[in-house]
């Protein structure tokens, strides 16, 4: 099989089986670059200049449905407002592009998109900091169309530890626990990207339902915290979940980590957060890779970690999640969301048949919110809404 046609018969696979993307940042750079006013950045032409993410860019990566991350940044004084700020900013995308951005909220609605022609557009919350310690809030989220939440980010919450910070609870605490019981109730998938892995452990160990990793690689690849380890990777069949191969180079190219924290300190250095995408962080950036050549990954380096992750989860149990427009630097080949048929080409060339190929696009993520939403109404036949307090259960 040689590249070229590999490639056809990637785009040809994805359009049938199109790619559902579990973590994209385009509602926050939005938010950092032009404060949600979408005719400065009018996602219907090339935006390659300030974004990873754009319509004719996404329909020519063969992305079917995206999960929008209606991410804060975790030391925002007042998160919940800014949440609902991006929660906003994705609604008014898709009362702007209509014809091409379709809402979603079941594995129902993500079929019916398909069929359409339409782009399923889903929302994930990244961060337990979003619900500042509130079920209802947790509820009033989900009755906005929020559908998995990520329950820490890159700094630990009261009730559970992140896999970038120091041990606090040792995992969920009671009310954490209570968190991921109050999910399975509603229907909002468990996302267990940027979390300790015994935070994953305690989750896996509460929830009824299938949990998911957004945007997470395999630790065996390339050892950093933000990867899940293999034991948790193995329990994902008996689960039911799923793990989203992230592309991130920091955290699938061994070489790029320690590469990475000197790059973050040189922000530090400049005054900037370590995350900031705004064009002044992309200078900061840009100048610090004249001088420090990054170690680059490509698509070969995203296929070493879904090859491993097959041969522990299973192949009914992986997916993609990109993290575009959450990143300042991008393998190479999977340069923004026009990437995906290079990846699934790269896969063809190692022997991935079409039908793994199309559980590890489509079929998987459609199947896993299906079974959330299968516990769901089971769970609130028999159980009530959760008012309890963190004060009430872990003092």
């Amino acid at each position: 099989m040689t590249a070229v046609s590999a490639l056809e018969q990637a785009r040809e696979l994805l359009r049938e089986f199109p790619v559902v993307d579990g973590h994209n940042d385009l509602p926050w750079a939005l938010r950092e670059q032009v404060r949600y006013d979408l005719g400065a950045r009018d996602i219907a032409v090339d935006q390659a200049a300030h974004l990873h993410t754009d319509i004719p860019r996404l329909r020519a990566g063969g992305v079917g449905a995206q999960y929008w991350s209606v991410y804060v940044r975790s030391d925002l004084p007042d998160p919940v407002p800014a949440t609902l700020e991006q929660i906003d900013g994705v609604r008014q995308l898709l009362e702007r592009y209509p014809a091409h951005l379709a809402p979603a909220r079941t594995a129902a609605d993500m079929e019916a998109a398909r069929a359409a022609g339409r782009i399923a557009s889903l929302m994930g919350a990244e961060g337990g900091h979003s619900i500042a310690n509130s079920l209802g809030t947790l509820r009033g989220l989900y009755a906005l169309g929020v559908r998995y939440m990520t329950l820490t980010h890159n700094d630990n919450v009261a009730w559970a530890d992140s896999a970038t910070d120091e041990p606090g609870v040792g995992g969920l605490s009671a009310f954490g626990r209570e968190v991921v019981r109050e999910m399975n109730r509603l229907g909002m998938l468990v996302d267990l990207s940027h979390v300790a892995a015994t935070t994953m452990r305690d989750a896996l160990d509460t929830s009824a339902a299938p949990v998911i990793f957004s945007h997470s690689s395999a630790r065996a690849v390339c050892d950093h915290p933000r990867n899940i380890p293999d034991d948790v990777l193995g329990r994902l069949p008996a689960n039911g979940g799923m793990a989203m191969v992230t592309f991130v180079p920091k955290f699938v190219l061994q070489a790029a980590v320690d590469w990475t924290a000197a790059a973050d300190e040189n922000m530090r250095a400049h005054g900037l957060h370590h995350l900031d995408t705004t064009e002044e962080g992309m200078k900061v950036h840009r100048a610090f890779e004249a001088s420090h050549p990054r170690p680059v990954a490509t698509a070969a380096t995203v296929a070493d970690h879904l090859d491993h992750m097959r041969e522990v989860a299973g192949i009914d149990h992986l997916g993609i999640g990109g993290d575009y427009d959450g990143t300042a630097f991008t393998p190479d080949g999977l340069d923004d969301v026009s990437g995906y048929p290079r990846l699934i080409a790269e896969l063809l060339e190692r022997g991935w048949s079409r039908t793994d190929l199309a559980k590890l696009t489509w079929q998987n993520a459609v199947r896993v919110l299906g079974a959330a939403e299968d516990v769901a109404r089971d769970l609130r036949a028999t159980r009530a809404p959760s008012n309890a307090t963190i004060g009430e259960l872990d003092g």
